[in-house]
């Protein structure tokens, strides 16, 4: 029997969004597993990335590094986009993790701990890690990767990511030999110009789209799914849920559905959230509470036990999202671990 909500991953459909990521970039793809594979697994997903060709891989947190190198090994590069913060160094050494230097301090604390591998990010206007161009390092040894961030990449008409390009292509000129890793999710699909040497995506490969909607060339991975706990029949006049923000207009058919914000199902799916049950998509009613939530099944054969699929191929991720006011990573990060990954494909 299955737990009350699942996360599926279909590893089948993240090999095919890498592939096609590789098509489209014309570079090598080094995926993004920060979060924990944007809450989808890093330990599954990274190994079928690897078998799929994958042999460098980026993460955030010097702990997710460590992880991940002890799920996969000696082989792959794992880059730290943090960075060497104050006392961070030995454990970086320790695991074999290269970190993405983003100040002079930093790079002093690498030095002054031995250096080795490492590469350097160059803040192009996003303003939030790296170098200002102006302030960037010499060459030094153990220099393989520079790298910059796209902060509209979302948005192909944004003036900015041109502005960001040319930033990033002078910049790195001053650092021949290293790779040069621009393009994120969106980057890849803005063009050769933006390419460089490697590209590191996320959000695609995990099945949202690159302008932060539904793109045909981008599978879906995750499906989020809950099993119907309780239907009630509710009266014209009487409310559901929490403060009483759903009044019935009509007598209505409601299911109580195994997915709350305790699961990671965001309250701010009230009132706009939609779930896929009985071959349709219906509303969810009321505020979402810790456990559980309401769903408008009228008209429908939906009986206790039967699964609505709260994003997944019939409910697309980026559409979720836009209905929860927020997009595609918050809710794939907001999973909680209380939810079983099941792994499929």
């Amino acid at each position: 029997m299955s737990a009350p909500a699942t996360l599926t991953v279909d590893l089948s459909a993240l090999a095919a969004n890498f592939h096609t990521l590789e098509a489209v970039g014309g570079v090598p793809v080094h995926p993004v597993v920060k979060a924990d594979s944007y809450g989808l697994g890093a330990a599954a997903c990274s190994g079928r990335l690897m078998t799929e060709g994958a042999r460098t891989f980026f993460v955030a947190r010097t702990s997710e590094g460590e992880g991940l190198r002890r799920a996969l090994g000696p082989v792959p590069a794992i880059y730290v986009l943090d960075g060497c913060p104050t006392g961070r160094a030995a454990r970086l050494r320790a695991a074999d993790l290269r970190p993405v230097l983003n100040t002079g301090e930093q790079l002093a604390e690498w030095r002054a701990a031995g250096g080795g591998a490492c590469g350097i990010q160059i803040d192009t206007g996003m303003n939030r890690l790296g170098f200002r161009a102006e302030a960037a390092p010499e060459p030094f040894e153990g220099l393989d990767l520079v790298l910059s961030h796209l902060a509209c990449a979302d948005d192909p008409a944004e003036p900015m990511n041109g502005r960001q390009r040319d930033a990033f292509a002078a910049a790195a000129a001053r650092y021949p030999g290293a790779v040069r890793s621009f393009a994120n999710s969106g980057g890849v699909f803005l063009g050769a110009g933006y390419a460089f040497d490697a590209a590191r995506p996320g959000i695609c490969l995990y099945g949202g789209g690159p302008e932060g909607r539904p793109d045909a060339r981008i599978r879906p991975v995750a499906t989020l799914a809950a099993d119907v706990l309780q239907l009630l029949e509710v009266p014209a006049g009487e409310t559901v849920g929490y403060s009483r923000t759903f009044t019935a207009p009509a007598p209505r058919r409601i299911a109580t559905c195994a997915g709350g914000y305790a699961d990671g199902v965001l309250r701010s799916y009230s009132p706009r959230g939609q779930v896929f049950v009985g071959g349709e998509l219906r509303p969810i009613v009321g505020r979402v509470s810790m456990d559980a939530c309401a769903v408008d099944v009228t008209g429908l054969d939906v009986a206790v036990g039967d699964r609505v699929e709260l994003f997944g191929a019939n409910r697309m991720l980026d559409d979720a999202g836009a209905a929860a006011g927020t997009i595609g990573y918050e809710l794939l990060s907001a999973i909680t671990a209380r939810v079983p990954r099941i792994y499929v494909g």
